[in-house]
């Protein structure tokens, strides 16, 4: 693209146009898959009541304990994880220069899980009750925390080694494959050793649910999201030059291992947060950049923030769905993230493009 004398060319701003267009709209949907998702579940509430309730215009306070006391955290809590979730995996795929990046593939949510479990039996967060689940995390803030450390460090891990051999990505992949096999094997070893009380919550502990989250969790989760997503749209350039190589990013000025480093490190960041206040939540991360990329192309000026909405109205979505079916009973939201995903990925693949 050339300037013309100072002058933006206009097929140029048909292709921004184009870009601007499709985050739009689906920025649109997602407002109202959101209005949609609080007045859908056991108890149906209207729109105009849910409207009512948002804007505090005179909602009873049945609607508005349900609409905001209970939907609303939860919906929010859907939007943040999935936005968060896709973006990391845009970024990791980015920075690693592989379309399987995404916190899976990278071992972080093993070491979550085999954090959780740990925590479960050898710091006793688990136990079996009577109420309306058979098991629950006694001590949620404990397993959170074991969450979270566990997966900060084999995020930690992969970024040491890597130092060691230059940041280069297959370092990176290679680490984060057999991390993620390590952490599966220990989880495993656990899970042999403990009682069925211990085993049922390590389990119950894996399934996504964003309902976990209240307002306090929900704040830190958006504190953490926000201002990586800020960087890493600030970074949108970098990430286009390394795209097309590191030798050809270092000629155009960007520092390569630095920007693979902290990018590494903020991506996992938010991945750790996201995971250890809701439980494994796959395939966002993975599928949404992908989708994206093939309808608004690589470049990360809009590609980041297209999966920030894309991932957020996947997940809500799907958190909606969970809801209603098999309603009154909630099915975990992972589970329909997986069966949306592995068919689009494989979608993908058969389409036989790079995805």
């Amino acid at each position: 693209m050339h300037a013309d004398h100072g002058h933006v060319p206009e097929e140029y701003r048909r292709y921004l146009g184009w870009k601007f267009l499709i985050i739009a709209v689906a920025g649109l949907a997602l407002l109202l898959a959101l209005v949609l998702s609080l007045g859908l579940g056991a108890a149906k509430v209207p729109v105009a009541d849910v409207l009512a309730s948002l804007t505090g215009l005179g909602a009873s306070p049945r609607v508005d304990a349900i609409v905001r006391g209970i939907r609303l955290p939860q919906a929010l809590a859907a939007v943040v994880a999935g936005g968060g979730l896709a973006v990391a995996g845009a970024v990791m795929q980015a920075i690693l220069r592989n379309p399987l990046g995404s916190p899976f593939t990278l071992g972080i949510s093993h070491a979550a899980a085999f954090g959780a479990a740990f925590s479960v039996m050898v710091l006793g967060s688990g136990l079996m009750t009577s109420g309306q689940r058979a098991v629950t995390i006694v001590e949620p803030y404990v397993t959170t925390l074991a969450a979270f450390v566990a997966s900060l460090g084999a995020s930690a891990v992969i970024i040491a080694i890597s130092r060691l051999r230059g940041a280069r990505p297959e370092t990176m992949v290679l680490t984060g494959v057999a991390l993620g096999a390590l952490f599966t094997a220990a989880t495993m070893f656990l899970q042999y050793f403990a009682t069925d009380v211990q085993l049922a919550a390590m389990v119950f502990w894996t399934f996504g649910d964003t309902a976990r989250a209240s307002w306090s969790e929900l704040g830190m989760m958006t504190a953490t999201t926000a201002p990586c997503f800020l960087y890493f749209w600030a970074k949108s350039w970098d990430y286009n030059a390394m795209d097309a190589g590191d030798e050809t990013a270092r000629g155009l000025g960007v520092r390569v291992e630095r920007e693979r480093m902290v990018g590494m490190f903020l991506a996992s960041l938010v991945t750790a947060v996201l995971i250890a206040f809701l439980g494994i939540i796959g395939f966002v991360g993975l599928v949404i950049p992908h989708m994206f990329r093939r309808v608004i192309g690589a470049d990360h000026r809009f590609l980041l923030p297209a999966s920030l909405v894309g991932g957020a109205l996947l997940l809500l979505i799907s958190d909606t769905a969970a809801r209603l079916a098999l309603k009154p009973h909630l099915l975990p939201v992972s589970v329909l993230t997986a069966f949306l995903g592995a068919p689009t990925f494989l979608y993908l693949i058969i389409r036989g493009r790079r995805p």
